[in-house]
């Protein structure tokens, strides 16, 4: 559901949309050039991957006869969204990371306790939502919250989405919003029983956003973050220009495995509650954590050493994915790498990407309002740190990791405490929008202290 296009070319290519979700053969031509559909099915024209304007070319489509998606759903009890492969509503975060477009690749994906209205043939249905955000080289690449709804016969609606899609730390397009009753229809994202063989659209408004899904074997028991998990689904997914990626979905983590084309993979590295341990945080833990906020504050041949110690005493200590060993370790690497080599931007990037391995390691032992706060002291450190290197892009992406954070927590704040944070954060966003380095170091240094207090 991350396909997206530049943001003019999506407008020019809505002048030309038809938000029935087909388009007759006529429209494409018919002949040759109007590219070829299987008995049985509509024609949605092929979007052009670099300019996002159709094509001429019709989408390889299922029948409509394999389609689940077809009828209208009821909504009674709309935000109780207890299907097993798409718990929206109990679980609370899950951790992705791996790798696209040869950058580390990290998303966090939060269930946040905004309500939202959607408008659909006249009827107000409730919706959940969940804060999507993604990190290219520890940097956020992207920013949606998504709007889903469990129907009565227990599948699960997409309602639409408000996307922001970053560049140098500030918002360059909003390519990929939609919402349902608006756009266009409400799309199913899981059926309430699938089966091999089903077909549905998980997004379908051709020309802004549109998905095919066909399901290709259910009841797997697949490999886990900790251990192996039962009733998995694996699903393919047709994308409007064209390209496939498989999907391994899960019980208690939703989607698991995103294996996409060209080598690049995404996967999770853990779930609340699905991951949580009982029992208090692990010694060894805490040691680690301390010598990564000591590198963060200064990066330097021992600093980084003593972080790649107090890693190999708690690797040896606890159970650790293997996803997250192996972007430690990368990430390790690339810290000691840039720190001999005297490059500031590149310890700044390595150095946060380490901090953010550290705290997700807390999300198995931690309630995660704690590990949220933890993250917010550490966009704050990472904040001075930018502010000072005078780097405007970086400190514009630090105020929107901050408040992202914030969004999640805020709801758990004593109301005065919320309050002091609260007008620190616009305090430091007014800084950034003006690109004053040294205003945003101020501003940074009230957050912290309103944070720490």
């Amino acid at each position: 559901m991350r396909n997206r296009y530049p943001a003019a070319a999506v407008t020019a290519a809505l002048a030309v949309t038809l938000t029935t979700g087909a388009c007759t053969a006529g429209a494409v031509g018919g002949g040759a050039a109007g590219g070829h559909r299987a008995a049985g099915t509509d024609c949605v024209r092929m979007m052009d991957g670099e300019t996002g304007r159709q094509t001429d070319t019709c989408l390889p489509l299922a029948p409509e006869s394999a389609r689940v998606d077809r009828g209208t759903p009821v909504f009674s009890h709309p935000t109780d969204i207890t299907n097993p492969l798409h718990a929206s509503s109990e679980i609370q975060q899950v951790i992705y990371g791996g790798q696209v477009d040869g950058k580390p690749f990290r998303t966090e994906l939060t269930l946040l306790p905004d309500i939202k209205t959607v408008t659909l043939n006249g009827e107000q249905v409730r919706a959940r939502t969940l804060q999507f955000v993604s990190f290219s080289d520890g940097r956020v690449s992207e920013v949606a919250n998504d709007w889903f709804a469990q129907a009565d016969d227990g599948s699960v609606w997409y309602l639409g989405e408000d996307v922001f899609n970053y560049e140098n730390g500030v918002v360059a397009d909003t390519s990929g919003t939609w919402l349902a009753g608006k756009a266009g229809p409400p799309a199913m994202i899981m059926p309430s029983h699938p089966e091999v063989g089903d077909v549905y659209r998980p997004e379908n408004i051709p020309g802004l956003v549109f998905e095919q899904v066909t399901v290709k074997s259910v009841g797997q028991t697949v490999p886990g973050p900790y251990g192996p998990v039962k009733g998995a689904m694996t699903q393919g997914e047709l994308h409007a220009d064209g390209t496939r990626e498989d999907k391994v979905i899960a019980p208690g983590y939703g989607e698991l495995v995103i294996d996409e084309p060209g080598g690049d993979l995404e996967q999770v590295e853990l779930a609340v509650p699905t991951d949580v341990a009982p029992g208090p945080v692990p010694a060894e833990l805490t040691a680690l954590s301390a010598t990564v906020r000591a590198a963060h504050a200064g990066a330097t041949d021992a600093t980084v050493a003593k972080v790649r110690a107090a890693w190999d005493a708690y690797r040896a200590a606890d159970r650790v994915p293997q996803l997250l060993v192996r972007q430690m370790d990368r990430d390790l690497d690339a810290l000691a790498s840039a720190v001999k080599a005297q490059d500031s931007a590149l310890v700044r990037g390595a150095v946060l990407r380490v901090a953010q391995n550290d705290l997700d390691l807390h999300l198995r032992h931690e309630p995660l309002a704690k590990v949220e706060t933890a993250r917010l002291a550490l966009w704050a450190r990472q904040s001075a740190l930018d502010s000072a290197a005078r780097d405007a892009g970086s400190v514009a992406g630090d105020v929107t990791g901050l408040e992202l954070t914030w969004d999640r927590v805020q709801h758990t704040a004593d109301p005065a405490r919320a309050g002091r944070i609260t007008a620190s954060l616009h305090a430091l966003r007014d800084a950034a929008d003006h690109q004053d380095t040294p205003a945003a170091q101020q501003a940074t240094a009230r957050l912290t202290s309103a944070l720490s207090g």
